[in-house]
């Protein structure tokens, strides 16, 4: 699936944290750092799998759910980076030889 230009998952965090909560206090409550999450929610670090855990006990959603949307977002950084002309491989050439 394609997407155009997805948010970046600290954006959508975002808007479920609870207007006037702070970010120490969502941070003390995920058992992370300020710095940690201040950095997931300014889109300046990506969501590992273990945040995705943390969030979705925290917030009663699936880990899936915040690591589709970091792949999805990861992506479409990529696609955006000039990449070099790689041609598929041709198997039948390496067919009956040795991998070393």
């Amino acid at each position: 699936m394609n997407i155009h230009n997805p948010a970046h998952p600290g954006e959508v965090l975002r808007e479920w944290l609870p207007e006037g909560m702070l970010i120490a206090d969502a941070a003390q409550q995920l058992h992370i750092s300020r710095t940690t999450l201040s950095k997931v929610l300014n889109a300046k670090s990506g969501l590992s799998a273990t945040m995705a855990l943390r969030l979705s006990t925290w917030l009663g959603t699936s880990p899936d759910f915040w690591l589709g949307m970091q792949l999805q977002w990861d992506l479409w950084q990529a696609r955006k980076i000039r990449f070099p002309k790689i041609k598929p491989i041709n198997r039948e050439t390496y067919v009956g030889s040795k991998v070393h």
